[in-house]
């Protein structure tokens, strides 16, 4: 179904595709602006149910809960991009899904988000896709070592991942992530990709907004540090060259513009040590990098999307504090105190009950209030 353009009213329904701590934040952000918003996700208890104003606990498969989903919203989003693309197709028969079904197909697999990128002139790092093991012998030999080989799709945080340091690893590798489970996707994607590794200065993400009529509005970037795999910090001011900054900007508006998006783009780049930009990996959805903005600009990147996707006005977003946003990650939460006590800190937890190692339980937004 075609989108719509006219701005849809106060208490119109979003309906968002997932059930974690972004839908969560992101149904808060429409109440803001008087909209209602329902949820689908096939687990029960989740951070955004605790929230919306209605849930539905169905797969993302189940075509008869989609179709009355689709009925009972004016909008469809998400906020994470490993619901199936057929999914959001789907729904697009039956109502405005923004982005579309082809930005998050996309997004959720490797290759074609590489090759996305390529095609678009914005560099990556070298690359590969492997079905076999003796393709992925021949890729290690190609881009060298040390590299890392990853799954195409459905891996994040982390996971679905396994590094290769010296050729002799090439076969631990493919056995670990890959196995008897390899073969091409149906629309002959590969399984899996080899990915070289970059000398790189440090690692930035930059946040985009696009809206019904074309307008595009950025986030500034922020500096992001990974501790096993897992977003630890997102610094603002990042600290690279604005060279740096102005391209990686450039970059993630020329991407959304080519995938004709509406909502948000977030795109990870690896800064390279003479200041080149490699894009990474990007996301159609809110960013666990753009958290920063809740507490330090004037509108944040969950309004933007609301906006966005509801057909209203974007705004600039600028920024008046310095801040360092740092993800409060299984026992992290033990610290809580601490910064509550902090009349700087800004605490956002997201309603999980139980705290594992490598779960994402809150964040800390920590400004700095001298903006430089």
């Amino acid at each position: 179904m075609a989108g719509a353009t006219a701005p849809l009213a106060p208490g119109a329904t979003i309906g968002i595709l997932g059930g974690g701590q972004l839908g969560r934040m992101l149904a808060l952000a429409a109440a803001q602006f008087g909209y209602k918003t329902h949820v689908l996700c096939p687990e029960a208890d989740s951070p955004a149910s605790h929230v919306a104003t209605n849930t539905t606990r169905a797969e993302y498969t189940d075509e008869k809960a989609l179709a009355a989903f689709a009925k009972a919203v004016d909008v469809v989003t998400y906020e994470f991009e490993n619901v199936p693309a057929a999914t959001a197709a789907f729904l697009e028969k039956h109502t405005t899904v923004r982005p579309s079904w082809r930005a998050l197909e996309i997004a959720q697999d490797r290759a074609k988000e590489k090759t996305f990128f390529t095609g678009i002139g914005v560099g990556t790092p070298p690359w590969r896709g492997v079905n076999t093991e003796a393709e992925l012998a021949r890729a290690v030999a190609e881009i060298g070592t040390p590299c890392v080989l990853k799954t195409a799709r459905l891996g994040y945080d982390g996971k679905g991942q396994a590094k290769i340091l010296k050729p002799q690893d090439t076969a631990t590798a493919w056995a670990a992530i890959v196995g008897a489970k390899a073969k091409p996707h149906p629309d002959g994607g590969p399984f899996a990709v080899l990915e070289g590794f970059v000398n790189f200065a440090c690692e930035i993400s930059v946040i985009v907004a696009r809206g019904v009529d074309g307008t595009v509005k950025a986030f500034e970037p922020a500096e992001n540090v990974h501790t096993n795999h897992i977003l630890d910090t997102s610094t603002v001011p990042a600290r690279v060259d604005a060279g740096a900054i102005e391209r990686a900007m450039a970059a993630t508006s020329l991407a959304a513009a080519k995938l004709d998006l509406v909502g948000l783009l977030a795109v990870e780049f690896f800064v390279t040590k003479r200041g080149d930009i490699l894009a990474n990996e990007m996301a159609p959805r809110p960013h666990n990098s753009g958290h920063w903005t809740m507490d330090a600009c004037a509108t944040d990147q969950f309004q933007q999307m609301v906006r966005a996707v509801c057909g209203l006005p974007l705004v600039e977003p600028s920024r008046f504090a310095n801040v360092t946003m740092k993800n409060l990650i299984g026992d992290d939460v033990n610290q809580l105190s601490a910064y509550l006590a902090d009349p700087h800190a800004h605490v956002h937890l997201y309603g999980k009950a139980e705290a594992r190692p490598g779960r994402k339980m809150g964040h800390v937004n920590v400004l700095r209030l001298q903006k430089g």
